[in-house]
């Protein structure tokens, strides 16, 4: 393999020749490999979104006379190829490592130098006509352009987490319109409670999911708080008094996103409260969608010793030694990933206790555990709508059966039998083994007529307006 020479504080070293990557980027791949096993190249936003706050600060760069209109169109052009998804492969460093993110920020800074200087006509590593830390991270610190960075990918994948959301609550929301004269029996502590329909415990599940995108999209606007021009702390050290204010106004033009700077710069350098509360949001989520496939298992528990009111389309043979039995993997795996998502919070809440004065060097754990749930949830959520919950159908006779024989429907007669009565059948229905309707019309509680007008399912799945006698 051909290489090149190239140096840093620590000497020199062998770069492939091929590499638009460096020496730094080098050595975080030797110090830091499989660490996490995932790569900054794994999550495309971020990679984006690293080539949006160098191109941002390249223009302000320019402006300000900082550097020439030849470099700066050059590291412009590389960041627009990185933005277009040119050059993924070469973001191979670990998301998780020391450093507070320095080694993430120089390996935009290489990549993109080495691609400009292959535009300007020069040699990958020929830094003398556009280097990585004296063009393309001027006026900047990896403590200011990393988490800059990481904002605006959050804000780019929050997007694709709603519009997964959104595809989900719509799926949930046709079955409930399929299925609302499904009748069948509500539950309380497991217990037969009241008469409900199919429908309604599906729109329940839509809404439930529904309510956490508004929650998620104004998590997400905590993070259009930026700090570029902090440099090293958020004294501005190295950069032009004017250079926050363009870099800002740049990086909303390029990004299409409504970024602000951050009116203290020393308070926000090492501040991650954004990211825990993103993270809550993505936990409360989560909490809420394992309850869900919670659901979908127990009624779907059978075929013929559970509740078997709903079928999940058939995905795997279930058993290596059962035949026939099938389980319900697609709610097992989407259970699986959100207590993932849980975990991952934990770890964003203690890094992010961990900061001290004026930084906080465990960002990059943060940012890892963040994408990793998006990405998680992005995936898994498309196998559940798709595989799961589009072909989901209903038994509705046993769902009917379940609520004749229930003794919950008894809940139903007590605005007419009183509760002293409803209470005596119940306790009937029970020790005899017998269901409530025989036993109204034993005692002659009520007659046919009257006992099936009050068990209309209409009546039973609303409130209703009752007119007592004065």
């Amino acid at each position: 393999m051909k290489t090149r020479i190239e140096h840093d504080l620590l000497g020199n070293k062998e770069v492939p020749m091929d590499a638009y990557y460096g020496v730094q980027t080098l050595r975080a791949i030797e110090n830091f490999a499989g660490i996490s096993g995932y790569t900054i190249g794994m999550f495309p936003n971020y990679v984006k979104a690293l080539a949006m706050v160098k191109w941002a600060a390249a223009k302000a760069n320019y402006e300000l006379g900082l550097i020439p209109s030849d470099i700066t169109n050059a590291i412009t052009a590389a960041c627009e190829e990185i933005i277009d998804g040119k050059l993924a492969d070469q973001f191979p460093v670990d998301m998780v490592q020391g450093g507070a993110g320095t080694s993430t920020n120089m390996n935009i800074n290489e990549v993109v130098a080495n691609r400009a200087l292959e535009l300007l006509g020069h040699q990958k590593g020929e830094y003398d006509y556009c280097h990585p830390n004296n063009h393309v991270n001027l006026s900047q610190s990896t403590n200011d352009a990393y988490p800059t960075s990481f904002h605006l990918a959050i804000i780019l994948t929050n997007k694709e987490v709603v519009a997964e959301i959104k595809l989900l609550v719509d799926s949930f929301r046709r079955k409930a319109k399929e299925f609302e004269h499904v009748l069948k029996m509500g539950r309380t502590q497991l217990q037969d409670a009241v008469p409900m329909t199919l429908g309604q415990e599906f729109e329940a599940y839509a809404y439930t999911l529904e309510e956490n995108i508004e929650r998620l999209n104004e998590a997400a606007k905590l993070f259009l708080v930026e700090n570029m021009g902090a440099t090293a702390i958020g004294t501005g050290i190295n950069s032009e008094p004017e250079y926050a204010e363009i870099c800002a106004r740049e990086l909303r033009i390029i990004s299409g996103e409504e970024f602000v700077l951050a009116p203290n710069l020393i308070a926000a350098t090492p501040d991650t409260g954004a990211c825990v509360s993103y993270s809550s949001e993505l936990k409360r989520f989560c909490v809420q969608l394992s309850k869900v496939c919670n659901d979908l298992r127990l009624l779907s528990s059978g075929p013929r010793c559970g509740l078997n009111e709903i079928n999940l389309p058939p995905m795997q043979p279930g058993s290596s030694i059962m035949p026939g039995k099938v389980n319900p993997v697609i709610p097992e795996v989407v259970n699986q990933v959100c207590f993932r998502v849980i975990g991952n919070d934990t770890t964003v809440m203690m890094a992010a206790e961990a900061g001290q004065l004026e930084l906080n060097v465990m960002e990059p754990v943060i940012v890892y555990a963040i994408f990793n749930s998006m990405q998680m949830l992005i995936k898994v959520m498309d196998r559940l709508r798709v595989l799961c919950v589009d072909g989901i159908t209903a038994n509705a006779e046993r769902c009917k059966d379940m609520v004749m024989n229930s003794i919950g429907i008894v809940t139903a007669l007590n605005p007419t039998l009183g509760y002293e009565n409803s209470s005596r059948i119940a306790k009937r229905a029970l020790s005899e083994n017998r269901s409530v309707y025989d036993l109204v019309l034993e005692e002659k509680l009520l007659t046919k007529e009257e006992l099936d007008n009050v068990l209309r399912p209409e009546l039973m799945i609303a409130p209703k307006k009752f007119y007592k006698k004065k």
